[in-house]
């Protein structure tokens, strides 16, 4: 895992500024990235879910900012992506 690139990454998806930064360790507000020294093995020890406005176009501009798509859940209406470095968080449709 590249911290300052996951980090960096994240800080654009969410509108905030990286506040600190050295080669092992990105800090962000409430969020810090530090290198693991293992690979992912099985699920997320952590699962982040992001509100939007509109679902098709949040998901596509995290597609363009080089998420990919792992699942789409129906009920509740959400869609499953992973960021640069596989970890995996959901996307969930404006609530009513």
């Amino acid at each position: 895992m590249d911290p300052a690139r996951l980090g960096r990454w994240w800080a654009e998806v969410l509108g905030v500024r990286v506040v600190y930064e050295k080669p092992d360790m990105v800090a962000l507000p409430g969020l810090i990235f530090v290198r693991a020294t293992e690979p992912k093995a099985g699920p997320n020890r952590l699962h982040i879910e992001l509100t939007c406005d509109d679902l098709r176009a949040d998901v596509e501009r995290l597609l363009d900012m080089g998420a990919r798509h792992v699942q789409t859940n129906p009920v509740p209406a959400s869609i499953v992506l992973a960021d640069p470095e596989g970890n995996e968080f959901c996307v969930l449709a404006p609530l009513s």
